[in-house]
């Protein structure tokens, strides 16, 4: 295994907005908890330091996360209010219906149905304020739950969520799908079922 400062931000990458703690990181690369504090240390002394990097590690109550420094908040924001972002990405969609139909839900959830990482998309939404944290799952490593938000309601012309279009409509489901999606939906499985 690849045991570097390299391999830590890429798993700081790839975790996204739930970050990792200090355990986890030891865990993944199995090396003992100094070594692993070492690297992360060593990866944020260096993403600091470096002027062409627009990443720094932030370390919150239990986990490290990567995250964009501080100095490039406003060019981001114009980024997500401009024209360049009011296309929401196929990725971006799928995992907002998700969302949609199943609220709350963890990232694991949504990446469990869609077959791939989700972190991306989920950041773009969050920015786009068409997605909200709802708490965290009780549930080992408390993961957060997501949920829309009232903009998206607005954004998509909906009084509440019983307006949402049908989720065949949306994209063809097989049956496992369908039942994943609506697992805690039965009268949504049903009405999929007879469609």
């Amino acid at each position: 295994m690849i045991r570097s400062i390299a391999t830590v931000q890429a798993l700081l990458f790839v975790a996204g907005d739930e970050g990792l703690s200090l355990e986890q990181i030891s865990s993944l690369l199995e090396i003992a908890r100094p070594a692993a504090s070492q690297m992360i240390e060593e990866l944020t002394e260096k993403l600091a330091d470096d002027d062409m990097s627009g990443l720094e590690i932030i370390k919150t109550a239990n986990a490290y996360k990567i995250v964009t420094k501080e100095e490039f908040e406003k060019v981001i924001k114009q980024y997500a209010v401009s024209p360049y972002a009011a296309q929401i990405s196929n990725a971006a969609m799928e995992t907002l219906a998700i969302i949609a139909y199943k609220q709350p839900v963890t990232r694991l959830d949504i990446e469990q149905i869609r077959g791939v990482q989700c972190s991306g998309a989920l950041q773009k939404l969050l920015l786009r304020d068409l997605i909200e944290e709802a708490g965290r799952l009780e549930s080992p490593g408390r993961p957060k739950l997501y949920r829309t938000t009232k903009y998206f309601m607005d954004y998509f012309g909906l009084d509440n969520l019983a307006e949402l279009p049908d989720a065949q409509e949306l994209f063809a489901l097989g049956e496992e799908e369908a039942e994943q999606l609506f697992s805690d939906n039965e009268e949504l499985f049903e009405k999929w079922q007879k469609n």
